[in-house]
């Protein structure tokens, strides 16, 4: 890849032959030297007490290294899992907040609760000495359906919460939100689920711990999204300061959110390294990630819509139930609170909002940030309602939203929610999607497919996207002895094809050879702070940094081709790789400069080293915003569900690289599909077993399930960052389940049904319109 690739121009991955090749270098790819192998004895129950905790066996099987309960820990002095975003209740009183014990201490919570660790020579050990170690449980009933949890007589995952209510949170005027349903010339009303989700990274987690005892350090090797979360957190659990910590993420098989936070296996692994002097392992497996891994979404919302006799949205008003499962994960009262709420206006000018939510306990695994954190749930209710009030008034649902979007001119457009929108053109956007999925002749096709007993729909969600993430980001480039250049970057790649963006970045700033730039990512030590990834943070976050420490470059090239040119520094350009006296031929590139400067620095004489260094301010965040459309067919014989048709107009700023913009929309619309039709999380009530515990259970979409997604991208340049670019690595998980959910319910209006909730499987479908039709 050359210079003349530079920013809009669909480069192939730089990391893609690499990875391609089987080069990729994950976490459960590394052995140090002596390591150890860890097995987590995990409870098999959802609530109970721990009668019996018998690990003498177990110790004395061959190869078995440790054996640790809870005990050990506290005998130790670590501390709970912290969780990092705690919020207040309406009343202004703190919300609860149960410790959250890294092995269990005389209960378990949820089935697959960490109850012991062991340690062994290999994994087969481990896994044998688990299973010598004797527990007695006295078995408690548990609380797992969310829509019940707080009703009276429901169990109590936590006896000093009561209720089950971990926090009831608010935003919004809510006596000028009641003001403007008072006035309403009509009320649509809806109660939506947002179904959670298991979230089945390609690369399950795993943590490799190695302690030095000369200087009281650990290095974590850990499937991260930014280590630096990590360490921070760690330290204080083990009592330290977090510079005690190196963590380095290798190579990363998707995140989505789910790697973000520290887990009880990094503590584990961390404590047990310590202990025995020598490095420890632990790498979960499929079956083991269904129930360790923090789980997605899990919200039961009504939304109420208020519109005025002119069908001008007025008011917003919603209640929000949100699993929070059975302990506070590191960022989880934060996801349906400031994060999803932050979205509820969308594209429209709504004069008031007013949002209430209740974080719930039940006897489940932990939920926390999953694809777009709290953004696809709002948007997902929004377009919900849209649809709904335009079915109640016999409007068109195009003609309803455009009508009521907020126009360009009304740019920067304060919302009732507190986001300051800096820029968007919603209706170019919008019809654009019409056209495209030809809106105008869907009755003919919606016809054609009756006539061979199948029912057609056309759905559509506009969606608005708020990133969010760190307030700073950090950039270093180093001129290398080898002749490249090393950029070094605070966020993390988990696939989203980084190293492309950021080496079409620094090229096009630098005017140098992408083929000669590297990115370097992933170690806490060589790079001492960053933002990591989430969000949809990293291009506009390090994309700034990049821009500042490039012009750091710069500077210092102009002061070192002076003195390289006997030239005053003002009489120096800087234009294409090459520093030049302006007005005249003479010039030196960047490369050669650098080698020279690295040459007499080496050699011992005054030289002007071009690396720099830079923290950026990320002063606002940006406001991705999109129509999705999906074209469906039903068979009412067996409600199958087939996704005939799929197009995206999205607005994400200035695309620094299209091809890669576009498989990030498309893959986040097959994960938001998956959430649509297939994944159902089902958790037996009385038992609070995971009965979807495995993908024989628990379906994904596949490939052979989608037409070729179409990505159209319309650039409205973002104005708060100096690139003009807006996040796009949710996108496509944001706008894809309102689009899919209204296409089917839009197939099935002719037969009177005019609800279904996700998944929206068969069963569901078929059993949709045979109540539609008793009916």
């Amino acid at each position: 890849m050359t210079t003349k690739f530079g920013l809009a121009q669909p480069v192939r991955r730089v990391e893609d032959p690499r990875l391609l090749k089987g080069a990729g270098r994950y976490t459960d790819d590394i052995v140090l030297p002596g390591m150890l192998h860890g097995v987590i004895l995990r409870s098999p129950h959802a609530v109970a007490r721990i009668t019996a905790l018998d690990t003498r066996e177990a110790a004395k099987l061959p190869g078995v290294r440790g054996v640790y309960t809870a005990a050990d820990l506290k005998a130790e002095g670590l501390g709970p899992l912290p969780c990092a975003a705690l919020v207040q209740n309406r009343d202004g009183t703190p919300q609860a907040a149960p410790p959250h014990p890294v092995l269990a201490e005389g209960m378990v919570r949820h089935v697959g609760d960490p109850v012991a660790f062991v340690v062994a020579d290999t994994p087969k050990q481990a896994r044998d000495a688990v299973e010598a170690i004797v527990a007695d449980y006295d078995l408690l009933p548990a609380a797992t359906d969310l829509a019940t949890a707080m009703d009276k007589g429901v169990p109590q995952v936590w006896p000093k919460v009561p209720h089950n209510l971990a926090f009831d949170w608010e935003i919004g005027d809510k006596a000028a939100t009641e003001a403007q349903f008072a006035k309403a010339a009509h009320v649509t009303r809806l109660t939506v689920v947002n179904n959670r989700i298991v979230v089945n990274s390609l690369e399950a987690r795993a943590a490799l711990a190695d302690y030095d005892g000369t200087t009281g350090r650990w290095t974590l090797y850990a499937n991260t999204q930014g280590g630096w979360l990590v360490k921070n957190l760690i330290g204080p659990l083990f009592g330290v300061e977090p510079e005690k910590f190196r963590v380095i993420t290798p190579d990363v098989g998707g995140g989505f959110g789910m790697k973000l936070f520290l887990y009880a296996e990094h503590v584990l692994t961390c404590f047990a390294a310590r202990k025995l002097g020598r490095p420890v392992k632990w790498a979960a497996d499929r079956a083991e990630a269904f129930l360790c891994d923090t789980q997605g979404r899990d919200n039961v919302t009504l939304g109420e819509l208020a519109l005025d006799k002119d069908n001008k949205f007025i008011a917003l008003r919603t209640r929000n139930i949100s699993n929070m499962g059975a302990y506070l994960s590191t960022f989880a009262p934060y996801i349906p609170t400031y994060a999803g709420t932050g979205v509820l206006s969308s594209v429209y000018g709504f004069k008031a909002i007013y949002a209430n939510v209740l974080g719930v306990f039940t006897n489940t695994v932990p939920v926390d940030a999953y694809r777009g954190a709290g953004r696809p749930e709002s948007n997902y209710l929004v377009e919900r309602l849209v649809d709904a009030a335009a079915r109640e008034l016999g409007v068109d649902r195009v003609a309803l939203r455009r009508s009521n979007m907020v126009t360009p001119d009304a740019m920067p457009h304060q919302t009732p929610v507190g986001k300051n929108y800096d820029s968007g053109d919603f209706r170019i956007v919008l019809d654009a999607a019409i056209r495209r999925m030809d809106y105008a002749g869907f009755a003919a096709r919606k016809a054609a497919a009756r006539a061979k007993g199948k029912r057609r729909g056309l759905g559509l969600a506009y969606y608005l996207e708020a990133t969010g993430g760190d307030a700073t980001e950090r950039a270093e480039i180093r001129f290398a002895d080898d002749g490249f250049v090393d950029v070094y970057v605070g966020t993390q790649s988990t696939g989203q094809g980084h190293e492309t963006a950021y080496v079409q970045l620094t090229a096009a700033n630098l005017g140098i050879d992408g083929e000669k730039i590297r990115i370097r990512q992933g170690d806490t030590d060589t790079i001492p702070v960053g933002g990591g990834t989430g969000g949809a943070r990293s291009l506009y976050s390090e994309g700034q940094a990049i821009l500042k420490t490039s012009a750091s470059v710069i500077d210092k090239g102009k002061q070192a081709a002076s003195e390289e040119l006997e030239t005053a520094v003002a009489d120096i350009g800087f234009a294409d790789g090459l520093f030049s006296v302006v007005g005249t031929d003479r010039g030196i590139d960047i490369l050669t400069l650098a080698e020279r400067q690295r040459k007499k620095k080496a050699a011992g004489q005054a030289a002007t080293m071009l690396d720099a260094a830079e923290i950026a301010a990320i002063d606002a965040h940006t406001f991705p915003n999109g129509c999705h459309m999906a074209e469906v067919e039903v068979d009412p014989d067996t409600g199958v569900v087939e996704l005939i048709r799929y197009s995206v107009c999205d607005d994400v700023g200035k695309a620094i690289n299209p091809l890669i913009v576009r498989g990030q929309v498309a893959g986040g619309v097959a994960q938001g599909y998956g959430q649509a039709v297939l994944e159902h999380t089902v958790y037996e009530a009385s038992s609070g077993q995971l009965l979807s515990g495995s993908l024989m259970d628990y379906a994904l979409p596949r490939a052979n399930e989608f037409p070729d997604i179409e990505v159209e991208l319309l650039e409205v340049p973002c104005a708060s960052n100096p690139l003009g670019v807006k996040g796009a690595g949710e996108a496509g998980a944001v706008g894809s389940p309102p689009a899919v959910i209204n296409a089917i319910i839009d197939a099935l209006a002719d037969d009177g049904v005019t609800h279904i909730d996700m998944p929206a499987t068969p069963e569901r479908v078929w059993r949709a319109m045979a109540l539609a039709k008793a009916a």
